[in-house]
């Protein structure tokens, strides 16, 4: 049953991601946020660096990077969220491990972010190798240590029953 219920979470939760409104609406402006995040971390030593939208660039140099889909931490949250909504916990450990997995997926990747842009401009030729195989790994890696650890900490079944058998009296 765990594997139905991953399963059909995760072929959920990409469709609503493709909508079109949810693309506009709530990725977009997401992954914007990101590019802005990134900015900032990267001003703490290079005041050069700014965001517009979903690009980030070196005012002086006009290096630049633009954070795709696939690039904004969002699919390998939805992994993640897939995960924890088919494990049996009761949704309070399931909203706390949620919560947990986007702010730990979402720390790696503006660690990923901003490395690959100071990669870019250093050579090209890594921050391809990086950007497809190193960060694309570490982010999906990033997540099942997430996940591994928020199962661990779950309660042991019959140590806490009402959140085990979904949080109902």
């Amino acid at each position: 049953m765990p594997l139905i219920i991953f399963v059909f979470a995760l072929l959920a939760l990409f469709a609503i991601e493709l909508m079109e409104p949810v693309q506009i609406w709530v990725i977009q402006p997401f992954t914007a946020a990101i590019a802005k995040v990134s900015a900032v971390v990267s001003q703490t030593f290079d005041s050069t660096v700014h965001a517009q939208g979903i690009v980030l660039s070196n005012i002086e140099t006009g290096a630049a990077v633009s954070i795709q889909p696939g690039c904004n931490g969002v699919e390998a949250m939805i992994v993640l969220v897939a995960a924890i909504l088919a494990t049996p916990a009761g949704w309070k450990h399931q909203l706390i491990g949620i919560g947990l997995g986007f702010l730990a997926i979402q720390i790696v990747n503006v660690i990923r972010i901003v490395s690959l842009f100071y990669l870019l401009q250093w050579n090209p030729v890594w921050f391809e190798w990086a950007h497809l195989y190193l960060w694309q790994a570490l982010i999906m890696l990033d997540g099942l240590i997430v996940y591994l650890l928020w199962v661990r900490m779950l309660p042991m079944i019959g140590d806490e029953p009402s959140s085990m058998a979904g949080d109902s009296p």
